[in-house]
């Protein structure tokens, strides 16, 4: 008799969304830990692809009964869900959501099997409504999955301001990156001719990426706004040519404004030979490949707590300088130390011209975040501690007792 699958419930690609490429890459690591079992997943109606239920109509106020069926039918040894608040919110017909209602609905329809919810979005400061689902959450599922310990001890806080007894179910399982995709410096040329980027006449050897998926909220108008002067100073330091390569495409129609402004100002920067822009859809080994040719990478975000960007500069071990404080990308880039942050436009331009200029400390960085992928983060180490947390959430549910992990302070 074949052994109970484990179940993910999560977007999936097709999919352009951050989770679901995430969702895709935890389950081709959660299939190598265990082989002895089947990884399915449960996703939204527009996912696809071998092994995938695509049952999730946000359409419907009750989308969630559809996906009790389909586990019903499956009888899994745990379910893993991915949680955002976006993938499970119902707006009514005035446009009013339901704070996640169904999905805390959900919850209470598979309490008879193992459960397990990795939320991407935990802040450090709550506003009720987040709060008031959290402690629900918590309430409901076997074993959660933070992304980092600071999301765990400020939850304590908040909940202890509140009055609340903070939940004990609550487990640290960093953000999974890749420790596959690496290449060394002397197959970046072939790389840039794969790119076609050897037939860009006037595109240096050096590169300072900007690359990912283009919001508002990753501001690259921040550094291009001061690139040529940035570019200058770097030569005359150094007497070497430094160029800026902005790749990279729109997902969200409602970022479409700050999409084409982004072009733009790339566009004036190339027209001065100063700078590249190259359209891609950041998804695959594309996605990793365009980040290698780089010498390192700025993420100049203004609102994430999780980034898969940053898990892949990880995977590539390259330096980076991102914005602080801002949780996630924070928290990781304090941990491992192969990071630069910057809160002003003068601490990020001195930044850079400073990792520009100085090749051991872009190789010491480097090293930092060999290490810390190795160790920390590499998918797995991760998918291990998977396997940690589905064997507590199966002896939680199969002996009736909760979970109790200790707290961080």
């Amino acid at each position: 008799m074949p052994e109970q699958p484990i179940v993910m419930i999560s977007s999936y690609p097709p999919r352009l969304c951050g989770i679901a490429t995430f969702c895709e890459e935890a389950r081709e690591f959660i299939q190598k830990a265990h082989p002895e079992r089947e990884v399915l997943v449960v996703s939204h109606t527009d996912g696809a692809g071998e092994g995938v239920f695509p049952v999730i109509d946000q359409s419907r106020r009750d989308w969630w009964k559809p996906v009790v069926e389909v586990i019903e039918d499956l009888n899994p040894y745990a379910i893993h869900l991915e949680h955002e608040y976006g993938l499970y919110e119902y707006h009514d017909s005035r446009g009013q959501g339901d704070a996640n209602a169904g999905f805390l609905e959900l919850l209470t329809a598979l309490d008879k099997w193992p459960t397990i919810v990795e939320p991407h979005t935990i802040h450090g400061r709550l506003r009720d409504v987040e709060a008031d689902f959290i402690y629900k959450m918590c309430d409901r599922t076997d074993v959660v999955l933070f992304k980092c310990d600071y999301q765990k001890w400020r939850l304590d806080w908040s909940f202890q301001q509140r009055g609340w007894e903070t939940p004990r179910n609550i487990m640290i399982v960093p953000h999974g990156a890749r420790a596959d995709k690496r290449w060394g410096v002397e197959e970046i040329p072939s790389l840039r001719t794969e790119l076609g980027l050897d037939k860009v006449g006037h595109l240096s050897n050096h590169l300072v990426g900007l690359v990912g998926w283009i919001q508002s909220n990753k501001r690259w108008d921040i550094l291009t706004s001061m690139w040529e002067e940035i570019a200058t100073e770097i030569r005359d330091r150094t007497g070497k040519e430094w160029d800026l390569l902005a790749a990279g495409s729109m997902r969200d129609p409602a970022h479409k404004e700050d999409y084409e402004r982004y072009k733009s100002q790339v566009g004036l920067l190339e027209q001065k030979g100063l700078a590249h822009y190259y359209e891609f859809v950041p998804r695959g080994d594309i996605y990793y490949k365009m980040m290698a040719v780089c010498d390192f990478i700025v993420l100049p975000s203004t609102d994430e707590t999780q980034s898969g960007t940053l898990a892949r500069i990880i995977a590539l071990n390259k330096p980076y300088i991102t914005t602080a404080p801002m949780e996630g990308l924070t928290s990781q880039t304090l941990e491992c130390d192969g990071g630069m942050m910057f809160t002003n436009r003068k601490m990020l331009k001195e930044k850079v011209i400073r990792l520009a200029c100085n090749e051991r400390l872009r190789l010491e960085m480097g090293d930092k975040l060999q290490r810390y992928l190795d160790n920390v983060v590499a998918w797995d180490v991760v998918a291990s501690q998977y396997s940690q947390a589905y064997t507590l959430a199966h002896d939680s549910n199969t002996n009736n007792h909760k979970v109790e992990l200790p707290l961080e302070f």
